[in-house]
């Protein structure tokens, strides 16, 4: 895909445009004084389960490694535990596990059945994490949260940072959609859901400080638990995910994702009928059969792919879309890398990902002729693509992360 005279002139704006820092100034924790002497710090991590490799967890194991090296890692405190591999550092971290959450079966899928236990579990790491404090105490507990495990009471003393990837989004932002699953799903949400979202906001004061994902999951924690938020943006992972010149483009969309009502797949599938081109949708989820019976022949399901299959389908895809409201959506930045432009919704941390007009389009309205026409002003400008998605190293995301866990400890020294 041939970059235009336009897309060099994006590119070089681009490239001038100083680096912004990712959350405002105000929000900055203090530093560290020069002539104080530095300690390594003990530091503990609280991750809501360990049930497989996500985004959270991409997260999770890059914090593990970045505490590792320059401080001391005492251990990991989970609710769940199913004993699959996430990265080196954390699979041979010391596990606290809540003692149901190594059952087989309960540990798994079943989990999320679990939700009316879920305070219990919280309560009972809270209370190991007193007892280990007493014996050798703790500097910080950091905890990376998308469901429950930010309410982890804290002993006093100790400053509890949490990496926020968005307030739990079945009792909050997104129920109605979480409600439109299983009869028993929807049953569960609407008999304990409300209890649920009373202890979550009760608990959300355990958090010393809050550092969201996106603005958009900045905004969400000030609705939900009515205080300020730091942003710090997830890395891409830019080593696996390159662009190569040498690959020629293909006329195809490319949907990367989970098979569920919130992502809105139906909109891409019925876009993509409407301009005649082909979709491939790589992912599994609850939507699968539904998709299938509304899918074309133009568009093909491809399962769950490898890291491998995936960079190659990026870097053949013309476009990647994402139609849904996410909190922050590592996949448009996965495209972006490898020189993919991407079709966002306007909404969510899409805003923070991807440049309207440079590396890909909005589209405001939730319908397939909105999206459609996103299609066809979309941007082809692979180098301003990846010069985009270098901004969100894992480097940059070392240093911001340091600055915020150094700075919350030194300031209540």
């Amino acid at each position: 895909m041939p970059t235009s005279a336009s897309g060099n002139q994006n590119l070089a704006a681009l490239l001038s445009r100083p680096i912004e820092v990712p959350f405002p100034d105000s929000t900055l924790p203090p530093q560290p004084s020069s002539d104080r002497p530095q300690r390594k710090l003990r530091i503990a991590l609280a991750h809501d389960w360990l049930a497989g490799v996500r985004g959270g967890e991409l997260v999770l194991e890059r914090l593990a490694s970045l505490i590792q090296r320059d401080h001391t890692l005492v251990g990991i405190y989970t609710m769940f535990d199913d004993g699959k591999p996430i990265g080196p550092v954390v699979d041979a971290a010391r596990h606290v596990v809540w003692p149901l959450g190594r059952i087989p079966g309960l540990r798994s899928s079943l989990r999320r059945w679990m939700l009316p236990l879920y305070p219990r579990a919280v309560w009972w790491l809270g209370s190991k994490l007193a007892a280990e404090h007493r014996r050798a105490p703790f500097d910080l507990i950091l905890s990376t949260s998308s469901a429950a495990i930010k309410g982890l009471r804290t002993p006093k003393g100790v400053p509890h940072l949490c990496y926020c990837h968005t307030p739990a989004r079945w009792v909050w932002g997104q129920a109605e959609q979480y409600e439109q699953g299983s009869r028993l799903r929807r049953t569960g949400l609407r008999w304990y859901g409300e209890t649920f979202r009373r202890w979550d906001k009760k608990t959300s004061t355990n958090v010393s400080r809050y550092i969201a994902n996106s603005r958009h999951t900045a905004r969400e924690i000030h609705r939900c638990y009515e205080t300020d938020a730091a942003i710090v943006h997830p890395f891409v992972r830019l080593d696996t995910f390159t662009p190569d010149p040498l690959i020629a483009r293909e006329n195809f969309w490319l949907y990367v994702g989970a098979l569920e009502p919130y992502k809105r797949v139906d909109l891409a599938i019925e876009a993509a009928q409407r301009e005649g081109r082909e979709l491939r949708i790589a992912g599994t989820g609850s939507e699968l059969k539904r998709l299938k019976k509304l899918a074309g022949p133009n568009t093909k399901f491809l399962g769950r792919v490898s890291d491998a299959e995936l960079v190659e389908l990026y870097r053949r895809a013309r476009l990647v879309v994402f139609p849904q409201v996410e909190d922050f959506g590592i996949v448009a930045l996965e495209a972006q890398a490898c020189g993919t432009p991407v079709i966002a919704l306007a909404q969510g941390g899409a805003l923070d990902t991807v440049l309207d007009g440079q590396t890909g389009a909005f589209f405001h309205d939730i319908t397939p002729e909105s999206m459609a026409a996103a299609s066809r002003r979309c941007p082809s400008d692979a180098l301003a693509c990846r010069a985009h998605a270098e901004r969100f190293s894992p480097e940059q995301f070392d240093l911001e992360m340091l600055r915020q866990i150094e700075g919350i400890v030194h300031s209540v020294v």
